[in-house]
C-alpha cells in the first residue's frame, strides 16, 4: 500500500492521530472539533500553564466550553504536552502558532520556524503537515518544505505538506470551526488531495486551490479587503466630522441600496491578530517583489491614526465642558479588539489609553472580559459599570452586549461613542465619533 493511499484510509476511517501545535484562538477550537469527530488530538503547547488547564478540562477560550473540553479530555480524545516527541506517532501535523509583526513591521516567523524545527526532528513518514498560520505568500513552499526535507524525506512522497489558512472570528455565534469553509492548498496536487481528505471529516465545506501559495494569498486578501473598506469608512468619519455631518446616518442610508454597496462602519481603530497585521505581511512581500502596494499601505496608515482622533474628540469635548485632559478622569468601556471576546491583541483601546496617559489623563476601565491590563508603566484593573459616575468623561471603545447602556446613557456626564452604541439615546451629552 503506498503512503498516499495510507493515510488517506487513516483519516476517512477516523484512526488518524492528529498533533495540533499553538492551542490558542484558532488551535483549540481545531482540536475541540477534530476530538468531536472521533479523532485523537494530541496539542503542543509551549506556555505550561494552557498545557495544565487543558488536560484538566478547563477551556481558557470564550469559544470553548470548559464542559466539552472536559468531556473530550476524560474520554481521552484530547491530550496536551508542551515537548514535539510525541508527534513521531502522530499521522498529521498542523501548525496553528502567531505569526506577530517585528518593531520594524516586518514579519516575524520565529513561532512557525520554531515549531517546523521541533516537528522535524520527530517526522515519521508518512505524515501529513499542514500551516494554518497566516503568513505571506510563498511561506510553505520556500521556508517550511527545505526544514521537512533536512533528512532526506521527500515531500510528496514521504511527507505531505500543505497551507489551510485559519478563518476564525472570535465571538462568533453563527460561523464556527464546522461551518466557515476551508481553503487548502498543497504542495503538490497529492499534498491537497491529503489535506482535503483530513479535513472533510472535520470541516462542513472543503474548498481546494491549485497551491499553497495561492492559498496564503487567499488570506491576505480577505483581510486587506476588510482593512481598505474600513479605512475608506473611517476617512469618510473624519470627512464628516469636518462637515458636521453624521457618518452613521449616511451609511445607514448607503446600505439601503440592494445591489453594489456593502456597508463598513468607522471606529476608534482595527484590532485582533489579522487585520491590523495581515496587511503588512503582503506589503511587505510586495517590497521584496519590486511591487509598490500603495492603497494597502495608506488604508493602514489611516486606520492607524484613529485612536489620535478619537483623543482629540475626547480633548476637544472637555474643553468645551471647561476642562482640560490632564488630570481629567477619563472612563473607557471595552479594552477587548471587538465585542463580547477577551481578546485585546492590537486592541486600539490600548493605544488610546497609552495617548490619554502621557497627556496626563486619570485612567479607569470596565471590561467583563478582561479583567487587568498591562501597558509599560501603567497596570489597570477592570472597575464595575458605576464608575462612569465619577468620571469626567466616559469614552466606549468597545461595544460590549453586557454593557448597560441606558444606565451609562443617563449616569456618565460626557460620552465619547466610537461604535454608535448609543444611537437609541438623544442625548446633547453623546459625542459620536
Amino acid at each position: 500500500m503506498n503512503q498516499e493511499i495510507y493515510l488517506k484510509e487513516k483519516f476517512e476511517n477516523k484512526h488518524a492521530k492528529i498533533a495540533i501545535i499553538g492551542l490558542g484562538y484558532v488551535g483549540l477550537p481545531l482540536a475541540v472539533e477534530f476530538a468531536k469527530n472521533g479523532f485523537y488530538i494530541l496539542g503542543i503547547e509551549i506556555d505550561k500553564e494552557k498545557v495544565k488547564k487543558i488536560n484538566e478540562g478547563i477551556s481558557y477560550i470564550l469559544d470553548v466550553e470548559s464542559e466539552e473540553l472536559n468531556l473530550l479530555v476524560k474520554e481521552k480524545k484530547i491530550q496536551a504536552a508542551s515537548n514535539y516527541n510525541l508527534v513521531k506517532e502522530c499521522d498529521a501535523i498542523i501548525i496553528c502558532v502567531p505569526t506577530p509583526l517585528r518593531k520594524t513591521k516586518d514579519p516575524d516567523l520565529s513561532f512557525v520556524m520554531s515549531a517546523v524545527e521541533g516537528i522535524s526532528k520527530y517526522l515519521n513518514p508518512p505524515q501529513l503537515i499542514v500551516l494554518e498560520s497566516t503568513t505571506y505568500p510563498g511561506t510553505t513552499e520556500e521556508m517550511v518544505k527545505p526544514i521537512l526535507e533536512k533528512n532526506n524525506f521527500k515531500v510528496g512522497k514521504d511527507i505531505f505538506l500543505a497551507f489551510s489558512p485559519e478563518r476564525v472570528d472570535p465571538g462568533n455565534q453563527k460561523y464556527t470551526t464546522r461551518n466557515i469553509p476551508k481553503i487548502i492548498g498543497g504542495v503538490t496536487p497529492i499534498c491537497t488531495k491529503l489535506a482535503c481528505s483530513l479535513y472533510n471529516q472535520a470541516i462542513e465545506t472543503v474548498i481546494p486551490v491549485s497551491s499553497a501559495t495561492v492559498a496564503e494569498m487567499v488570506k491576505l486578501l480577505e483581510n486587506t479587503f476588510r482593512s481598505v473598506n474600513i479605512a475608506l469608512v473611517n476617512e469618510m468619519a473624519l470627512m464628516c466630522d469636518k462637515l458636521g455631518i453624521d457618518v452613521w446616518e449616511v451609511i445607514e442610508a448607503a446600505a439601503t441600496k440592494p445591489f453594489g454597496f456593502m456597508p463598513f462602519y468607522p471606529g476608534p481603530g482595527i484590532g485582533g491578530h489579522c487585520i491590523p497585521i495581515d496587511p503588512l505581511y503582503l506589503t511587505w512581500k510586495a517590497r521584496m517583489i519590486g511591487f509598490e502596494a500603495r492603497l494597502i499601505e495608506l488604508a493602514t496608515q489611516i486606520n492607524s491614526q484613529m485612536p489620535h482622533f478619537v483623543v482629540d474628540k475626547i480633548t476637544d469635548a472637555l474643553n468645551d465642558y471647561g476642562k482640560s485632559i490632564k488630570n481629567s478622569h477619563i472612563h473607557i468601556l471595552g479594552v477587548a479588539y471587538k465585542a463580547d471576546v477577551n481578546d485585546v491583541r492590537e486592541s486600539p483601546a490600548l493605544d488610546i489609553i497609552t495617548l490619554l496617559h502621557r497627556k496626563g489623563a486619570i485612567l479607569s476601565y470596565s471590561d467583563p472580559y478582561v479583567p487587568k491590563i498591562v501597558l509599560g508603566t501603567i497596570t489597570l484593573e477592570a472597575k464595575p459599570i458605576k464608575e462612569v459616575t465619577k468620571a469626567d468623561c466616559t469614552v466606549l471603545i468597545t461595544n460590549h452586549k453586557a454593557f448597560d447602556y441606558a444606565y451609562i446613557a443617563e449616569n456618565a456626564k460626557l460620552i465619547i461613542d466610537t461604535r454608535n452604541a448609543f444611537k437609541k439615546f438623544h442625548n446633547e451629552k453623546i459625542i459620536k465619533l
